[in-house]
């Protein structure tokens, strides 16, 4: 499994900011450190992972659209699941993120990498690392991509991939 540490940033190679030392420190510790984004205007909260992909050579993830502690929750649990060898791909259903629902991944379009994954452009310097998105359905099993889901849920949960051909 090829991992990306020789193309990280790392303590060695420029001042650091308390918020930069901090998120090193916790991908050194825990595999991960996990960035939110709140909401802003009509722009849903998002919530991801940087470390991941260099820690365990898993992609990192992203959720949009969840309360903070519930994207902590997911992302860790994810992050604990792949340190453990677990491995996820693009199409996937799974149980354990989302209490009582399974979540579906998603491979991150790159083109969405700007303005979704920041500190993981700069970990990685660039675009070249993979991503996941968590993709979850309504409380009444609706997902974002199926004709019944409401406009607002829609847009709460920017896809950051084409929707699956169902």
């Amino acid at each position: 499994m090829w991992r990306p540490e020789g193309r990280c940033i790392s303590r060695e190679d420029q001042r650091m900011d308390p918020d930069e030392e901090k998120a090193l420190a916790d991908i050194e510790k825990y595999g991960c450190h996990i960035i939110h984004v709140m909401a802003e205007g009509e722009a849903a909260p998002f919530s991801y992972s940087i470390g991941i992909w260099r820690s365990t050579g898993a992609p990192e993830l992203v959720e949009v659209g969840l309360k903070p502690p519930i994207a902590q929750f997911a992302i860790n649990e994810y992050n604990r699941r792949v340190r453990a060898g677990e491995r996820f791909e693009d199409g996937q259903f799974a149980g354990g993120f989302l209490e009582g629902f399974d979540c579906l991944f998603r491979e991150v379009d790159r083109a969405h990498y700007r303005d979704y994954l920041g500190w993981a452009r700069w970990l990685y310097r660039g675009n070249d690392f993979p991503t996941l998105q968590l993709v979850y359905p309504t409380t009444s099993g609706v997902w974002p991509w199926q004709p019944e889901a409401s406009e607002w849920f829609r847009r709460w949960q920017t896809l950051l991939v084409p929707p699956p051909n169902q």
